[in-house]
């Protein structure tokens, strides 16, 4: 099955390098989807032109793919099951929450000069850089790369309720399934409230397990590839 790799913020597509192999061997094909804005150097990127680049892919794939986004990324590949409702075989979210209609993609920190940087590692102590160490931290600062506004506060638009009935795994990385479906019930999530086919993997990591886990990322992906 071709699965459809989407980085989220500071993120390049080379961001899935250690994923790609262990996909691979485990009989898939993987494409790592570059993101306008994010690795090319266009700080005039928006979050329309990701979004064509998430949907170019997603046309292009052999048969029905899955769709993967990591974190903020997480409502690129649910906006993609909006826009092609019967194109993909399932969506998978690792780290995050699609964003509702009319609301900004990802808004969360400062932008200066036409873009929002990397804003260090203060946002993130705790489960989410827990397995991260010091070396790991200053490679993954030292390749961010500053994210477009045009990207962060881009509005977020969906229009087609089959997207509800696309199959969506939530992997939880640096939290729990059950936390996830606490969230939801209380109303953290309304996209994720309304999805008809939703489940759940677990995943023992921080939020970048592309980084810290490949491997076991990948395992988790094909069997809900498998599951497909």
């Amino acid at each position: 099955m071709d699965i459809l790799l989407i980085a989220g913020l500071w993120l390049p597509a080379s961001a899935w390098d250690d994923v790609v192999p262990e996909l691979t061997a485990h009989g898939h094909r993987p494409v790592p989807v570059a993101l306008p804005g994010q690795g090319d150097g266009d700080t005039s990127a928006t979050l329309a032109d990701q979004l064509d680049a998430v949907l170019a892919a997603v046309d292009a794939a052999h048969g029905k793919p899955l769709v993967v986004g990591h974190s903020a990324a997480a409502s690129l590949a649910w906006a993609a099951a909006d826009a092609r409702p019967g194109k993909p075989a399932g969506v998978a979210l690792i780290g995050g929450f699609p964003a509702a209609d009319g609301t900004p993609y990802a808004d969360f920190f400062p932008v200066e000069d036409g873009v929002m940087a990397f804003p260090g590692w203060a946002p993130f102590e705790g489960p989410d850089a827990a397995d991260l160490d010091e070396p790991a931290r200053d490679r993954f600062a030292s390749a961010a790369v500053p994210v477009p506004a045009g990207v962060a506060r881009g509005v977020v638009r969906l229009t087609d309720a089959r997207r509800f009935d696309v199959p969506t795994v939530l992997v939880c990385p640096e939290f729990g399934p059950e936390q996830a479906r606490e969230w939801i019930a209380a109303g953290e999530s309304p996209e994720l409230a309304r999805a008809r086919r939703l489940t759940y993997a677990d995943l023992d990591s921080g939020h970048w397990p592309m980084t810290t886990r490949p491997r076991e990322l990948a395992r988790v992906l094909a069997g809900i590839a498998a599951g497909l």
